[in-house]
């Protein structure tokens, strides 16, 4: 075949990039007669084919800044960004999405109808909810009804 099919190949299986595949020159014979990947697994263990050593950026002071953080370092409030409750707790992009799932599920199952929908997706995005068991609560307080296997598929969306 070609050199081109056991480069790509040998990438695969040695789990590098194409470029970083080498193949010794008294091996291009045989490497452009490896049809499968056993013939180039073959190639590897004999030694034809090869990976470069994979490159890394080491910046010593980076790796002591990291280890200085694990230890607690470097977390007093000059390094702060952002009020106690925007660096924990739930982000409010995925309170929010998980509780328009719920909704767009009931609306799907016909459970509510299309105004009900609407109120509901109002509610949902002024934050009225602090979670989707209380969206789920106010949604039975409504009146609507909701089976026990829609209930549970709801729970663990």
């Amino acid at each position: 075949m070609s050199i081109k099919l056991t480069r790509r190949i040998g990438a695969l299986i040695l789990k590098r990039g194409k470029n970083s595949i080498r193949i010794k020159p008294d091996s291009i014979e045989e490497a452009k007669k490896a049809l499968t990947r056993e013939d180039i697994r073959s190639l590897i263990s004999k030694g034809g084919v090869y990976a470069l050593k994979e490159k890394r950026n080491e910046s010593r002071h980076a790796k002591s800044l990291l280890e200085k953080k694990r230890e607690g370092r470097r977390r007093g409030p000059g390094r702060r960004k952002g009020t106690v409750k925007a660096r924990s707790g739930m982000s409010y992009k995925k309170k929010i999405r998980a509780q328009r799932r719920i909704i767009k599920e009931l609306k799907a199952t016909n459970a509510i109808s299309n105004d009900l929908f609407k109120e509901f997706y109002a509610l949902v995005k002024g934050g009225t909810f602090q979670n989707k068991a209380s969206l789920i609560n106010h949604i039975k307080g409504k009146g609507v009804q909701i089976n026990d296997e829609l209930f549970n598929k709801l729970k663990h969306m």
